[in-house]
């Protein structure tokens, strides 16, 4: 069986477009591992996606993301920054995206033949190429085959008539950069200040030494003023982003 993991971002909905369009060979299914947490708009171009796509795509799911910061913080799986310059356990890529779909895949292998797990990862984003964590699936990366950077991706789209999809990450991501929080704020005000809520919860969470925030400046996620380091004339030497199967 193949499947290609889904993101619902720029390179994922590639991925799928392409499999759509008969440029590469079809999967038998993409699966969307949903935290609960992912903007609206993505949800909304998710809705898109199951009815134009010639093949099914499956939601899978962990549970709701938020709701497990906001319920039960001191497992937090996140890895919010805290106030002693440290950052927390990194576990949600792995709770949240890739069991869930490893769950879902299991039945589909047997010995020798695993599941063949499409990723869309490009070109520009080749370090995050990894492979599988169990032996029942094997990861591709067809974008990287093609030679396709994330510009590409946005090219091809446009080239086939589809709008680009919306940036695909959790909305509390510590990973997110000032400018994406800041179209987070701007574009999606009701939605921030909900995150603004989550970020209230977990400052003090027992278990925890010190104080933690989503924002690496250790400041209140309302409070933060999300211009750029650049736009303040300083260099930026934080490059980290979410790895696995975030964002893409």
């Amino acid at each position: 069986m193949k499947i290609i993991s889904l993101g619902a971002g720029v390179q994922s909905t590639t991925l799928a477009l392409l499999a759509h369009h008969g440029e590469i060979e079809p999967p038998d299914y993409a699966v969307f591992a949903d935290t609960g947490w992912e903007p609206k708009a993505v949800y909304k171009h998710l809705d898109w996606l199951e009815k134009y796509l010639s093949f099914t795509v499956v939601r899978v799911s962990a549970g709701n993301l938020k709701d497990r910061l906001l319920t039960e913080p001191e497992f937090a799986p996140v890895p919010f920054f805290t106030a002693n310059g440290g950052m927390g356990k990194r576990q949600c890529t792995y709770d949240f995206k890739i069991r869930p779909i490893q769950k879902f895949c299991k039945p589909y292998a047997s010995k020798g033949n695993p599941v063949i797990s499409q990723i869309g990862i490009s070109t520009d984003e080749w370090a995050r190429m990894k492979p599988s964590r169990v032996k029942y699936m094997e990861n591709t990366w067809p974008l990287i085959d093609l030679e396709m950077s994330r510009n590409d991706c946005m090219v091809w789209l446009k080239d086939k008539g589809h709008t680009v999809p919306p940036k695909s990450a959790c909305l509390g991501c510590p990973y997110h950069n000032n400018e994406l929080w800041r179209e987070i704020k701007t574009e999606y005000p009701e939605e921030f200040e909900e995150t603004c809520k989550v970020d209230d919860k977990i400052r003090k969470t027992v278990g925890y030494k010190s104080d933690q925030f989503m924002h690496r400046s250790c400041k209140p996620l309302r409070d933060v003023d999300f211009k750029t380091m650049e736009e303040m004339g300083q260099l930026n030497f934080f490059t980290d982003e979410c790895e696995g199967m975030c964002g893409v």
